[in-house]
């Protein structure tokens, strides 16, 4: 995917907050997701959004490093790269991935253990030109950003920066504002899908598409 100057320079400012462990708000094409970059940050975010227990952070990744930490069947990796490839639609993927792997080794066990579930990995894939520089950047320095949606637990996706609520705002060091966002129509974030399982863990936006997806290229319907 080709970046500009613009988000080059956007991305750099936000991962050097990262690297820091501080915590960014960030723009996604499944709208604004608030990231950090230490275990801290991240237990500062799940407080301040006042989430369940139960939910886990996201990574922000790309192919490059879904390919280092997740152990696919081929199907697994078809399933990814017809999704994201072919229909050049973001996905939300669940895999098992490689807990040792040195990019998660910067994170405590207890930024793991929230960002985990029974050796799966939520990582968010090609959800535009932001996310595909600041992941770059997160793989060849060697520093993992984790995160989820910018806003108070079960308020719903914010695609405009104007619209996350004030309490969010206020823990964040740096906030990168690109507009409204690119799905902003389907009000809802990524769909989360185990593309190992075929199991639909949230129908979020280009659901349909997905479902259609899995149907006609992978003969599986999918259950939600």
């Amino acid at each position: 995917m080709k970046v500009s100057d613009f988000i080059k320079m956007d991305a750099r400012r936000a991962f050097d907050v990262l690297k820091l462990g501080g915590i960014a708000i960030i723009p996604m094409d499944v709208g604004y997701t608030c990231v950090g970059g230490s275990g801290e940050a991240l237990k500062k975010i799940f407080d301040t959004k006042r989430r369940q227990f139960s939910k886990r952070n996201a990574m922000v990744g790309d192919l490059t490093i879904a390919q280092e930490l997740y152990e696919l069947s081929q199907k697994g990796w078809d399933l990814i790269n017809v999704i994201t490839g072919d229909y050049g639609l973001p996905l939300g993927a669940i895999g098992p991935c490689k807990l040792d792997h040195p990019l998660l080794n910067v994170l405590d066990r207890e930024a793991i253990a929230a960002s985990t579930k029974d050796g799966t990995l939520v990582m968010l894939l090609n959800a535009g030109p932001f996310q595909a520089e600041i992941a770059r950047l997160s793989l060849a320095e060697m520093h993992p950003i984790f995160g989820s949606s910018a806003n108070l637990s079960l308020n719903g996706t914010k695609f405009r920066v104007e619209d996350i609520e004030p309490e969010i705002c206020a823990i964040a060091d740096i906030i990168i504002d690109h507009g409204l966002r690119k799905y902003h129509f389907y009000q809802q974030s990524s769909t989360l899908l185990n593309v190992e399982t075929f199991e639909v863990v949230r129908r979020g936006s280009n659901y349909e598409i997905i479902a259609d997806i899995c149907s006609r290229r992978f003969g599986v319907k999918l259950e939600d």
